[in-house]
């Protein structure tokens, strides 16, 4: 295949764009590439943790009240105004101590609880482990509340389920 641009050399670079589900190809050679680089490098960028620290920073200020303190992770040291500026929390202890982002969160993604994403193949297994994991809290409640009949009957509940899990 030779350089759509150029139309000299052997196209090495294969580019594909797809944009509203219109698809786009560019096959040039290394030469026409470095200078598409160039002038693709010269237009303006779009630095996606600035992006969202400009929409997270006045955020946080609505979010947070007047008389709280300052946030600081006693971990990773992440500050109230360094997540402000960057956007970004420096370790996962940052989501269980940083009380005042759950309304960020729940606003932004629904919910303040990651769920992420299962394979289909593991999906049933997944909502097997899931419903084990409640069972057992409520089995710990019924045990704390001394009703044992309902926790006689979770107990073989759990067990049901794990059975069909290994």
């Amino acid at each position: 295949m030779i350089c759509e641009r150029c139309k000299q050399q052997p196209a090495s670079v294969h580019y594909t764009e797809i944009i509203n589900n219109q698809k786009r190809q560019m096959h040039l050679c290394e030469a026409c590439a470095k200078e598409a680089q160039k002038a693709f490098e010269a237009g303006p960028t779009l630095n996606l943790k600035h992006f969202l620290a400009g929409l997270m920073g006045p955020a946080i200020a609505q979010e947070t009240p007047t008389d709280a303190r300052p946030f600081r992770c006693e971990s990773c040291g992440l500050t109230e105004e360094m997540f402000g500026k960057y956007g970004l929390l420096g370790c996962g202890e940052c989501y269980r101590n940083y009380e005042r982002l759950a309304p960020l969160l729940r606003r932004i993604h629904g919910s303040t609880r990651h769920t992420g994403k299962v394979p289909q193949r593991s999906r049933k297994k997944y909502r097997w482990v899931q419903e084990v994991e409640r069972l057992r809290a409520e089995l710990q409640e019924a045990v704390e509340k001394e009703k044992f009949e309902r926790a006689a009957e979770l107990r073989d509940e759990i067990r049901a389920l794990e059975s069909r899990l290994t």
